[in-house]
């Protein structure tokens, strides 16, 4: 599928009035699962491929370079549009338009961008905090101009909510609003209240980051303008602890053949699309 297609169908759901769940993705083989499911749209957390690429929990040591490599391998496996976290966009505003420039390559549908003070600075290890709203709206403007393709989503983020509050929140999204971007991302919003009054002061489709337990009805979400509404990175999590549980079997003794919850070939050939694997040697070799 070719990638102004994929971001179609990205803004198709944006536009489309209800909220959908994204598949935590971060991988080739967890991009075609997602894609197989029938999940409308995947998503790459920064702080998984900090893991999955680094074995480095998400304290901003990922270079651009391996989070593009990352992307690029995970969005080629399919058709599935991806919504990717580019953090700060590695650096000052340049480094935002050097970070669209590479992202854009790579396939995917949308992009966000974050006003979170990144990486953290000396004392300040513990807390998090914002850059200036005119900082900000620079790296918006910057992203904006540094897509070539102008189906590609631009995504403001803010993490106001959990740190500054829902008016400071407001001021944000609508600052990045009018800077341009094509949707905005909130994070940290705890309860109803809050995201009501961020989103009816809107006019743009919002993600919302994890939301709890209060917040998790698509219906309700729909209704507010919530478009995508992530649940945790929890596949990646899972695949942890099934590696762990399965290595520590073998070694302690248990035989290959009785290890639970393996996966069965078919399934293993489909996901590496062993067809057309067979069909290519069949013609060329």
């Amino acid at each position: 599928m070719e990638n102004r297609q994929r971001r179609e169908n990205f803004r198709a759901i944006l536009a489309s009035g209800k909220c959908v769940f994204p598949a935590s993705v971060f991988d080739p083989i967890s991009a075609r699962v997602a894609e197989d499911l029938g999940y409308e749209v995947g998503m790459i957390g920064g702080s998984i491929v900090s893991m999955a690429v680094l074995g480095a929990p998400d304290l901003f040591v990922l270079t651009l370079t391996e989070f593009v490599d990352q992307v690029h391998r995970t969005c080629r496996a399919g058709a599935l549009p991806v919504a990717v976290d580019a953090d700060h966009g590695y650096g000052n505003a340049l480094s935002v338009m050097r970070t669209v420039e590479e992202l854009e390559t790579t396939g995917v549908a949308a992009l966000t961008i974050e006003d979170t003070d990144l990486p953290p600075r000396f004392g300040q290890a513990k807390q998090e905090t914002l850059i200036t709203v005119e900082e900000g709206v620079g790296k918006m403007r910057a992203a904006l101009a540094a897509r070539k393709d102008r189906s590609l989503v631009i995504v403001g983020r803010t993490s106001a909510p959990g740190i500054s509050g829902a008016d400071d929140a407001i001021v944000r999204c609508k600052a990045y609003e009018q800077a341009g971007v094509d949707a905005l991302f909130i994070k940290g919003v705890k309860n109803r209240e809050d995201l009501e009054k961020i989103c009816s002061a809107v006019r743009l489709p919002v993600l919302l980051d994890s939301p709890s337990k209060e917040l998790r009805d698509l219906d309700y979400l729909g209704r507010v303008g919530v478009r995508i509404a992530l649940q945790g990175h929890t596949p990646f999590l899972a695949a942890i602890e099934a590696i762990y549980q399965t290595a520590k079997a073998l070694r302690e003794g248990t035989a290959p053949e009785a290890l639970p919850n393996l996966p069965p070939a078919a399934r293993v050939k489909e996901l590496t699309r062993g067809a057309d694997y067979d069909e290519a040697i069949s013609s060329f070799l």
